[in-house]
C-alpha cells in the first residue's frame, strides 16, 4: 500500500510538472502579471507626484493631486483588475495573505518614485514629475493598458517572466 501511494503521487508530480504545474508554484510573471505590476506602478508612482505637489497650482487652476483623483476615477476597473490579477499571481504563489502582499507592492512601488520626491526640493521634483500626471490623464484605457504592458528597462518587473 505504502508503495502504490509513492506510485501516484509520483505520478501525480511528473504529470504536474508536465502540464504546467510548475508555473503554479513559480514565482515568475505571466505577460498580464507583468502587466499588472507595471499599472500599479504607474498608478502608484502618480498618487505620490500627486500628493507631493498638492499645493502647485497652474496657471489655469489645475491642481495635480486633483487631476491624479480625475485619472483613478476615469481608470478604477483597469486599476482593480491589475489589483485582482496580482491577488491571483500572490495566491498562485502561495502568499499566506495575497491582500497584504499587494499592500507591500504598492508601498514599494510608491516608495521608489517618494525617494526621489526626499531627494529633490520640492518645486524640482514637481517640474520633474508632474508631466505624467497631465500625459496619463490624456491617454483612453487602450493607451494606458499598451504603456503598462511596455517594461523598460529602467522600471524592470520585480520578478522574471516566466517562458511560454
Amino acid at each position: 500500500m505504502k508503495k502504490m501511494k509513492k506510485t501516484i503521487l509520483s505520478t501525480v508530480l511528473a504529470l504536474m510538472l508536465s502540464t504546467g504545474g510548475a508555473l503554479a508554484a513559480s514565482s515568475c510573471y505571466t505577460q498580464a502579471e507583468a502587466e499588472a505590476e507595471q499599472g500599479l506602478r504607474i498608478h502608484s508612482e502618480l498618487m505620490v507626484i500627486g500628493l507631493n505637489c498638492i499645493k502647485m497650482r497652474f496657471t489655469d487652476g489645475t491642481n495635480l493631486y486633483s487631476e491624479y483623483n480625475e485619472f483613478t476615477k476615469e481608470n478604477i476597473d483597469i486599476f482593480a483588475a491589475y489589483e485582482n490579477q496580482m491577488l491571483s499571481y500572490f495566491k498562485r504563489r502561495g502568499d499566506r495573505d495575497p491582500e497584504a502582499s499587494l499592500n507591500t507592492l504598492r508601498t514599494l512601488l510608491a516608495n521608489n518614485i517618494a525617494n526621489s520626491a526626499a531627494r529633490m526640493k520640492p518645486d524640482q521634483f514637481c517640474n520633474r514629475y508632474a508631466g505624467r500626471i497631465f500625459k496619463a490623464s490624456t491617454m483612453d484605457h487602450d493607451t494606458l493598458k499598451k504603456w503598462a504592458s511596455t517594461i523598460y528597462p529602467s522600471h524592470p518587473v520585480s520578478n522574471p517572466i516566466c517562458e511560454q
